[in-house]
């Protein structure tokens, strides 16, 4: 889950826009010309572009610091107002120009159709001067930064010389530096991590179509060619696809969600890729999240960013839906799917003959150390060696069936060795739970566990409580010549 990441701090330099949106019914058309005419009702501007891209990156919990540049105008004034109403994202590294016009894109609206865009843009290009200041920025910002993002939307800031001095300059810091393309040719992006290209973007740079997985296959590996780095195309309704460095291609599907805007989507995925990246996450983990935020993020109307509850909510429901009896080979694709979408994997193991106090006080406590608990279960011909031929009471599918309704469990599989160590070692739990009449070093599996990083918890017991206490009870209970067949 999305809590159990501790997100970094991140800078985003790239081109600062303001987005307003004036807002009206039309009820008539113009008797001057054959248009439609707006009754205003109300008027907002939130932060557009490389803003954007700051705003989602703090509403997930990053420390966020922004290199961009302003006019001295009007917009400038409401662009900062903007961003320091809602977040604390710092502003100290922004370059103002007297000679730039802060890029304005006004959206004219009737309840959610969009009527007409208009759009305020600088004449010029950024001068050589306000170039070395921009560098000079991004330089004092890259001292106190774990990731860097360049928002590229081709209106001048990220020009070659801009490009190439933050991406050095990120790379001799050991810096990762991701970058959401516009031009044509990504050989300028060099050096940085990984690029972030919409289809429209990959088919425009490498002339290639990408209708299908394998066009868009063929595509991503020109535009690694041209890149050298890790390409995440964003396909809209079709999810994502991943293809690194090593040749790895993977594919995350979207979530189902309805669709008001796609505007500022884009910023909203490198802007989550960045915050994982910054929390030590894995891209494909990191892809995987970032589909759900562009899903939260479409289905609100304008430029908006999706909060850390509410991104942590949408992975809550989707990891949710998963959870069953399942052999060790599908436990291992569903762990993986919930791995991708943040969830700590706790595991727990044991017989489980007779479900009792002690059973459930020990499910309990390990689910409350992470997100999802897998409890592995002896197979019937284990617990015969392990406890005798009397046992089990209960055959396998039956305890599975029962463990498995537990609110607590999330996934229950059974193995058949005496100890539950391969099975551990093929699931890789991030949190080991076993009772606290072990120690540590007596836990099977505890050695794996902890040489990747992870722990091992124990868990107090119900005194008193066992199963093999309960069947010595009941045999004495029911006398010699009775049998427990049927009473359990």
């Amino acid at each position: 889950m999305i809590n159990d990441f501790t997100f970094g701090r991140v800078l985003i330099i790239g081109d600062l826009l303001l987005d307003c949106y004036v807002h009206g019914s039309v009820d008539r058309i113009s008797p001057e010309a054959p248009v439609p005419v707006l009754l205003r009702a109300k008027h907002s501007s939130v932060p557009g572009g490389a803003a954007n891209v700051a705003m989602n990156a703090a509403a997930l919990g990053c420390a966020v610091s922004l290199v961009g540049l302003v006019g001295q105008d009007l917009s400038a004034r409401e662009l900062r107002h903007a961003i320091t109403r809602q977040s604390t994202i710092s502003l100290d590294y922004l370059v103002d120009d007297e000679n730039w016009v802060t890029i304005t894109k006004t959206r004219v609206l009737s309840g959610r159709q969009q009527i007409v865009r208009i759009d305020d843009e600088p004449s010029t290009v950024v001068a050589p001067v306000i170039q070395e200041k921009l560098i000079a920025s991004a330089l004092r910002a890259l001292e106190n930064t774990d990731v860097v993002v360049c928002s590229d939307y081709a209106k001048g800031v990220l020009s070659d010389e801009v490009l190439q001095a933050v991406i050095r300059a990120a790379n001799l810091r050991g810096i990762p530096v991701v970058v959401d393309p516009k031009r044509k040719d990504l050989s300028v992006y060099r050096g940085a991590q990984l690029i972030t290209p919409n289809r429209k973007e990959l088919s425009a740079a490498t002339g290639l179509p990408v209708g299908s997985d394998t066009e868009i296959h063929f595509a991503a590996l020109a535009a690694q060619e041209q890149f050298g780095g890790d390409v995440l195309v964003t396909r809209s309704e079709e999810g994502m696809t991943l293809l690194e460095r090593n040749g790895r291609m993977t594919h995350a599907h979207v979530p189902r969600s309805e669709v008001f805007d796609v505007s500022g989507a884009g910023d909203t995925v490198v802007a989550t890729i960045a915050a994982m990246i910054s929390a030590k996450a894995d891209l494909q983990t990191a892809m995987v999240i970032a589909t759900n935020a562009a899903a939260i993020v479409v289905g609100k109307l304008g430029t908006a960013t999706v909060s850390r509850g509410e991104l942590n909510a949408a992975l809550k429901l989707k990891i949710d839906k998963d959870g069953v009896i399942a052999s060790l080979a599908e436990a291992q694709n569903i762990i993986e799917a919930w791995r991708h979408h943040g969830a700590k994997i706790v595991f727990t193991n044991g017989c489980f003959d007779l479900l009792h106090p002690g059973h459930i006080a020990l499910i309990r406590a390990a689910a409350e150390e992470g997100d999802k608990l897998i409890v592995a279960l002896n197979s019937d011909q284990s617990v015969r060696r392990l406890k005798g031929a009397e046992r089990p009471l209960q055959d396998e599918r039956a305890r599975a069936t029962v463990m498995g309704a537990l609110r607590d469990v999330d996934l229950v599989v059974i193995f058949d060795e005496d100890t539950p160590y391969e099975t551990i070692n093929a699931l890789r739990p991030d949190i080991l739970v076993k009772g606290a009449d072990y120690t540590e070093d007596q836990v099977i599996g505890g050695d794996i566990v902890k040489a990747y990083g992870g722990r091992v918890v124990l868990a107090d017991l119900v005194s008193g409580r066992s199963t093999t206490s309960i069947v010595r009870k009941m045999k004495a209970e029911k006398g010699p010549d009775e049998t427990l067949a049927g009473q359990v």
